[in-house]
């Protein structure tokens, strides 16, 4: 599904390179760098699954820091179950990197997606290093967007410029993401630059808050990856007075990053696996947020929801059973079902729209609200439907 795109901003101090190593198969870039020409306060959140992959495990421990200089990713190979191979090979992309730029090895991290189980194909990588340091600057975010794809089907990228104080601040995202994608955080891979001053516990903070409305509220098929990392870089060339919590700069920082997050989000879902169509499920009025935030997901994860959206059968009864079986407080005498404001089920009960409802499926975005008339607490998940196209595009994925 393609998207049309404006050229990102690039904040101060940042270059980019991309490289062809063949780590999967030949033909494409498949190796990229985010450099900071400033050490740069770093924030991260990794994949909650017990199963790491090696660069994940090796990231968790320098981002106590909260420092850091350079990125280098890899796309075809997660790095992924590989015992103690796998982690040599993660600190030897990181003092690759370190040693060409004479920066410390801790300050590089690494990232990998693709197939796991795989060993990196080291030889591979080594000879492409020199040449993807030395190209620092010749390349774009959305070169290393695209370095950085696996099934994916077009880069994602959003960028802005916000005034903090009286600095411009630019914030650009980018990530990666198609399939496997379930909380917490998805099979994907987003790297946020920033040329702002900010302290680290304000960094931390606001990556955690963004993530949790945004990378944590998106399901394609409930499966959940070992490589899900997002990293943060802020490397305070602005020149803007540092921003603290609880501040309205961070207010606005904070905001700004929050939305970028849910646009790339947006992009994943439209992104997923064979997906025709976007689709957000919206839980209104529970007794907690938590409440909302389970049904929603339980609307959003069920199979039988997604097959019937691509279908266009507005079928309103697989909501109401996914809401059942959440384990949410609910009276099921009082929910309120609306598909792109066409309200299907009043008071539990059908509302006499099937072939209106069948009409408004036919969209490519798709809104569902869920109102339980219970308390004032809500939360959005977005997904996507389901097609022939996924179960073909994973069977195929190691071939």
């Amino acid at each position: 599904m393609s998207i049309e795109r404006k050229a990102a901003s690039v904040p101060r101090g940042f270059l980019f390179s991309t490289a062809e190593a063949a780590i999967k198969k030949p033909g494409r870039k498949d190796l990229a760098l985010i450099y900071s020409e400033q050490e740069s306060v770093m924030a991260g959140m990794f994949t909650l699954n017990n199963v790491k992959a090696a660069p994940v495990k090796l990231a968790l421990k320098q981002i106590k820091s909260g420092k850091g200089q350079a990125i280098i990713v890899n796309s075809g190979n997660a790095n992924a179950c590989t015992g103690v191979q796998g982690m040599k090979d993660a600190l030897e992309m990181s003092k690759l990197v370190a040693d060409l730029k004479g920066i410390r090895a801790d300050k590089v991290y690494v990232c990998s997606t693709g197939v796991i189980g795989t060993f990196m194909p080291m030889e591979r990588i080594r000879s492409k290093m020199s040449m993807l340091v030395k190209s620092l600057g010749k390349a774009t975010v959305d070169d290393v967007a695209v370095a950085i794809m696996t099934t994916d089907t077009f880069p994602k990228v959003v960028s802005s410029r916000k005034k903090i104080g009286d600095k411009m601040v630019t914030i650009t995202g980018m990530c990666k993401g198609a399939g496997m994608i379930q909380p917490k955080m998805a099979t994907m891979l987003s790297f946020i630059t920033t040329d702002a001053s900010i302290e680290k516990s304000a960094l931390d903070t606001a990556l955690r808050q963004a993530v949790n409305r945004s990378f944590n509220r998106i399901t394609i098929d409930g499966d959940m990856s070992t490589n899900d990392t997002v990293l943060i870089m802020a490397n305070g060339m602005a020149g803007n007075e540092p921003i603290r919590s609880k501040s309205k700069a961070y207010e606005v920082f904070a905001a700004a990053l929050t939305e970028h997050l849910y646009e790339l989000s947006e992009m994943i879902v439209r992104d997923g696996e064979g997906a025709t169509k976007l689709v957000e499920v919206e839980v209104r009025n529970a007794r907690s947020e938590k409440d909302a935030e389970h049904g929603a997901f339980a609307v959003a994860n069920s199979l039988l929801v997604k097959t019937a959206i691509y279908g266009n059968d507005a079928n309103w009864g697989r909501l109401m059973a996914a809401l059942g079986y959440s384990g949410i407080a609910l009276k099921e005498e009082k929910i309120d079902i609306y598909l792109n404001d066409l309200m299907v089920a009043k008071n539990g009960m059908a509302a006499g729209v099937d072939k209106e409802a069948n009409e408004k499926l036919k969209n490519k975005r798709i809104k569902i609200v869920i109102d339980l008339h219970l308390g004032k607490r809500s939360a959005k998940v977005l997904t996507c439907d389901l097609t022939e196209d996924y179960i073909r595009i994973n069977a195929e994925y190691r071939t």
